[in-house]
């Protein structure tokens, strides 16, 4: 037995995967078990589970693969010498070498600390978008594509092209053919003007990208244009607007030039206004144009017709939904966990694949990977005023008949979900017909902005009436256009820029959900309805029992199936 555990740990968005002889055991996110959005924590609960449901020890564990490599961090150092040479970014320069040879000597003492926790392996770390190209490409199943990584910063690298080859099904192997340094970085740009606009970098992008939708990016399109502008090699960021990032606490991300350009920074609890709107998506616009650019270049590169795409910025669903109506590739891919902590499983990926025979399993196309809890045993007493009935019809009939009735329904069933996204397994579910559904949802149940719209769950075999983006979306990782039939029947789900982040089900991914969807329109004639993640604003996805009991009782859901039971206020 080989037994390789994957770890993306002490940055943000912990979480831990398992392999054992190349099979993928289980991967999780840490804050689904610990309640604490984003934490960066060592993955104690996600590894204590792994280790149980593989009923191994840790001396028992081969390998242990980190995201991210020490020494390649130190190669900004010298580089940051140069930032002496503009007034602009003198003051950056000192900093910027101090912060990341800090960064390189904690990570090669969490390397050392992961060596104490599992005696008998051997830590790997690897660069972090290595891990990244592993992982989008091991799970698309592709046996060839290009490869491309975008995010806000892997050591020194923020963007990667490369291509990934499977002459052996099980046996992948990626290059890289391009790499784009920081201080040019999309992800470090995004993130700074979200913090700007008063949203939690590294948390709330998605807020940004659904407030572009209701705004107009022509205001502010110039100034993006000369702050980051494509180049033959890629694209460059104008220090004048977005300093050098120095990786310590607390530095400025946008400089005074980009302030008396813009507006001044929002307060969280201030109002939104119309310049908000407008510099969102401005920002917005151009993301997607270097995006369009980049994919350009991969095709160029690579010469393929597939497209894989991870890395933090993968989950700008518009920007990729730009990508695949352009019409560059055959088939754009991106998986569950396009951000940080899929590399966890790319990281164990990569190092079994260069050190063992066995074939890959268990990774490709595969979403629900977390824990389970088929018979959960619970205190119903802790949450007082429900009404609790174990369901012995037909559940997904039933369920379908509390949706078309207007009920607003939690979903708790089979494993947790990999990446950002709820698919059915931790979601909340209404009608996509339902006056009011999105004010209520909002407003009642999420806790969060009014601008915000909700994505659309539908059967795979009928997407094409009511989106046209001409491919499947598993992982609900793709913004498409919609048809008219669409905006007749379910105008909730449309958002204002006339996009939907839609999840196509097949009855192979998740028998129940397409079970219900199918159920749902036998009554109402329309095969569609709003999923959206088990959680309120600020809170991540319920991954147990007692989390998704909470979100009933502390917000305006009506109902939740947990698996076979039925909870109702």
């Amino acid at each position: 037995m080989t037994a390789v555990l994957g770890v993306c740990s002490y940055t943000h968005d912990s979480a831990a995967a398992l392999l054992i002889d190349g099979h993928l055991v289980g991967f999780v996110e840490e804050e689904r078990l610990s309640q604490v959005k984003h934490t960066k924590d060592y993955p104690r609960l996600a590894v204590e589970w792994l280790l149980k449901r593989a009923d191994i020890t840790p001396q028992e564990i081969d390998a242990v693969a980190y995201n991210f490599s020490g020494p390649r961090y130190l190669k900004a150092v010298p580089r940051a010498i140069s930032l002496l040479t503009s007034g602009e970014t003198r003051s950056r320069a000192v900093p910027r070498a101090h912060g990341f040879a800090t960064v390189a000597t904690r990570t090669m003492r969490r390397r050392q600390a992961l060596g104490r926790m599992f005696p008998r392996a051997r830590v790997r770390t690897l660069a972090h978008h290595r891990a990244h190209q592993m992982y989008a490409f091991a799970a698309s199943g592709l046996p060839e594509a290009a490869v491309l990584i975008v995010d806000s910063l892997g050591e020194t690298q923020t963007t990667t092209i490369a291509h990934g080859r499977q002459p052996v099904p099980g046996r992948p192997t990626v290059r890289t053919l391009h790499a784009v340094e920081d201080p040019a970085s999309l992800g470090y740009v995004y993130g700074a003007v979200t913090e700007h606009l008063g949203w939690r970098r590294g948390d709330e992008e998605g807020t940004v990208m659904a407030l572009a939708g209701v705004g107009d990016p022509a205001r502010f399109r110039s100034l993006f244009a000369r702050a980051i502008r494509t180049t033959p090699t890629a694209f460059t960021v104008d220090s004048s607007v977005f300093p050098p990032r120095t990786l310590q606490p607390g530095a400025v991300r946008v400089t005074p030039r980009f302030v008396a350009a813009t507006c001044p920074p929002r307060a969280a609890d201030e109002p939104v206004e119309q310049v908000h709107c407008d510099l969102a998506a401005a920002l917005q616009e151009r993301t997607e144009d270097v995006l369009l650019h980049l994919a350009r270049m991969a095709r160029r590169l690579t010469g393929s017709s597939r497209l894989c795409v991870g890395g933090g910025v993968a989950a700008n669903c518009v920007g990729i939904g730009r990508i695949i109506e352009e019409g560059l590739f055959d088939q754009v891919f991106v998986p569950p966990a396009p951000g940080d902590s899929g590399t966890a499983i790319g990281a164990s990926a990569a190092v079994h694949v260069s050190t063992a025979q066995q074939p890959l399993s268990g990774i490709a196309g595969e979403c629900y990977l977390g824990p389970s809890w088929s018979s959960p045993i619970l205190d119903w007493a802790r949450w007082p005023g429900l009404q609790v009935r174990r369901l012995s019809e037909d559940r997904a009939s039933f369920l379908a008949e509390q949706l078309a009735r207007g009920l607003i329904i939690g979903l708790f069933q089979g494993r947790v979900e990999a990446g950002p996204r709820a698919l059915g397994n931790r979601s909340i579910l209404a009608s996509s017909m339902s006056e009011g559904v999105v004010d209520r949802l909002n407003a009642e149940v999420k806790f969060r902005e009014p601008f915000r719209p909700f994505a659309p769950v539908v059967p795979a075999e009928r997407a094409a009436e009511y989106f046209s983006l001409g491919q499947d979306a598993p992982f609900m990782s793709m913004a498409s256009r919609v048809t008219a039939k669409a905006r007749e029947q379910i105008p909730a789900v449309v958002h204002a820029n006339g996009t939907a982040r839609v999840q196509t089900v097949t009855p192979t991914q998740n028998p129940f959900l397409h079970a219900v969807l199918n159920a749902f329109a036998l009554r109402t004639g329309v095969p569609v309805l709003i999923n959206t993640s088990l959680n309120v604003k600020g809170k991540p996805i319920c991954g147990t029992p007692e989390m998704a009991l909470d979100c009933l009782m502390d917000s305006g859901l009506d109902a939740l199936l947990l698996e076979d039971w039925w909870i109702a206020k």
